[in-house]
């Protein structure tokens, strides 16, 4: 899967913040009772339904934390899962499986149940033009893994950050005074900075729509909080000259109904910051 945002050094970074946050200066627990010598094997259990997301994840965890442990994959990123099926055997030192047990799982969990749940709205979607989108509402120092995620699960991501697209949304444009005001000092400042990044424009009603055709110079129409009727109107107005996105406590009760307003992009924050966890463990082998 070819994601900008992600190469192995982030990883690796990740791993070692989340290492130092776990282990600090030593897993007492393992050190204390398990001999350093001491070989064994385990197995990723899943106990939930759903689709299977940090696998790869997982197995580069194990290998950072020592490079021997020998890991044999039962499954692939973006499969679904059901209770009772094994994703890896892991065997080697038993202080590095459980030094990697809880730092696997707190990934797998969550990144898989952002997969399970972006999965579940797409098949809402289907048969319909539009795209699912994520957004910027992640858990801090986790939006890769959570993006990463959200495209496991069949969703597209979104900008990653604040630096590789504009969007104006309705702060900007009330504190710019204006959405005419707003798209023209972003075109002067892409202009003055030789950058070359899409614009996007938040709208909250036809008024808005217009306004924003008439400035022109945008890439795509943000429509916010609109009603479906009202969507349909926009996208009739807009006519393929402008990419369009819905946005806006979009759930799974009201989604379908907006997919089929003809719009291009719906974007849910709910697929990263309102997630049920899929079940999972490590457990020792017999």
């Amino acid at each position: 899967m070819n994601l900008p945002y992600l190469s192995q050094e982030k990883i690796n970074r990740f791993i070692q913040a989340a290492l130092e946050e776990d282990v600090g200066k030593g897993d007492h627990s393992s050190l204390s009772c398990i001999p350093s010598e001491a070989e064994n094997k385990a197995r990723l259990i899943i106990k939930d339904n759903g689709i299977l997301a940090g696998l790869s994840l997982a197995e580069m965890i194990f290998h950072y934390i020592d490079p021997d442990l020998q890991v044999k994959m039962m499954k692939k990123d973006g499969q679904s899962v059901t209770e009772g099926d094994i994703g890896l055997y892991v065997s080697g030192r038993v202080q590095s499986i459980l030094k990697a047990e809880r730092l696997v799982l707190n990934c797998m969990q969550r990144m898989s149940g952002i997969a399970t749940y972006t999965y579940f709205l797409t098949q809402l979607i289907a048969g319909t033009k539009a795209k699912l989108l994520d957004t910027r509402k992640t858990t801090p120092n986790l939006r890769m893994l959570e993006k990463w995620a959200v495209a496991i699960g069949g969703g597209v991501n979104h900008r990653f950050g604040l630096y590789d697209m504009i969007i104006l949304k309705d702060n900007h444009i009330d504190f710019a005074g204006g959405i005419e005001k707003a798209i023209q000092h972003c075109k002067d400042y892409l202009t003055r900075h030789k950058l070359t990044l899409k614009i996007e424009v938040e709208t909250r009603n036809l008024a808005e729509v217009h306004e924003v055709i008439r400035v022109g110079g945008v890439d795509r129409i943000m429509l916010d909080n609109m009603p479906p009727a009202t969507m349909i109107e926009a996208v009739g107005i807009i006519d393929r000259r402008y990419e369009t996105e819905a946005s806006g406590g979009i759930n799974e009760s009201t989604i379908r109904e907006i997919a089929e307003t003809g719009v291009d992009f719906i974007s849910v924050g709910a697929l990263t910051h309102s997630i049920k966890s899929l079940d999972i463990s490590l457990k020792a082998m017999d």
